[in-house]
């Protein structure tokens, strides 16, 4: 489908389902669950949030009917079709962050699908040496300007990864430097890998990455090579 049709279609699903999302972020679905189901590394959920009924998706979490939940960070993703549910969805929110019942969603026990977004995961950031003629996420961020455009080579770990939307696969990582603000870097590859893993990722700097609909990024990595060490 061309760029433009997908946008056209997107825009037509946001508006009135985040109308129905809470009013406290217009990336924010809350309500309770009336259906779950896992699936590979996602669980996707059914939710009545008062005024609709959305579908919504995180890392594989523990949840069931009648839970409230909250997923922050959400991603709509209009006609979208599940490989493993061989199911076709009118939109599903892809989120990075959820919470079951005011707490911290914790991963589901199956054992081939370990969480692969879910906050609040220990990633352990100390020692991590930088890339080989390349840059920390903090130079990264101070040296936009001059980077815009060119590639960049980072080492650090993933401490969130969600697979598959938009065609690619989106990864966080950090490497202990720089503050809040400055010490996240956004990825987009065709390579995967989970919450933990030190990873050397190498693609072209985008500055001000707009996807529109809202969609728009400060910094992201794209189409990057990444190697899981």
């Amino acid at each position: 489908m061309p760029r433009s049709h997908l946008l056209a279609r997107l825009a037509l699903f946001v508006s009135p389902l985040l109308a129905a999302a809470s009013p406290g972020s217009p990336t924010e679905i809350r309500g309770k669950v009336i259906e779950a189901i896992d699936a590979a590394t996602y669980t996707y959920v059914q939710i009545d949030t008062g005024s609709a009924k959305v579908w919504a998706a995180a890392g594989q979490f523990a949840v069931k009917p009648g839970d409230t939940v909250t997923l922050g960070d959400a991603m709509p993703m209009p006609n979208y079709h599940s490989k493993t549910l061989n199911r076709t969805f009118e939109v599903v929110y892809f989120s990075g962050r959820a919470t079951v019942n005011g707490a911290a969603a914790v991963a589901g026990k199956t054992a081939d699908a370990p969480a692969r977004s879910l906050p609040g995961l220990a990633v352990d950031l100390s020692k991590i040496a930088r890339a080989p003629g390349g840059q920390t996420v903090a130079e990264v961020h101070s040296g936009r300007a001059a980077l815009s455009g060119k590639q960049v080579s980072v080492r650090g770990r993933v401490v969130k990864f969600n697979g598959n939307i938009m065609g690619r696969n989106w990864l966080h990582i950090r490497d202990g430097s720089g503050v809040e603000g400055s010490n996240n870097l956004t990825v987009t590859s065709a390579g995967a890998a989970k919450v933990g893993d030190l990873v050397l990722v190498t693609g072209r700097l985008a500055v001000d990455k707009d996807f529109g609909s809202g969609y728009r990024y400060a910094l992201l990595v794209e189409e990057a090579k990444v190697v899981v060490e």
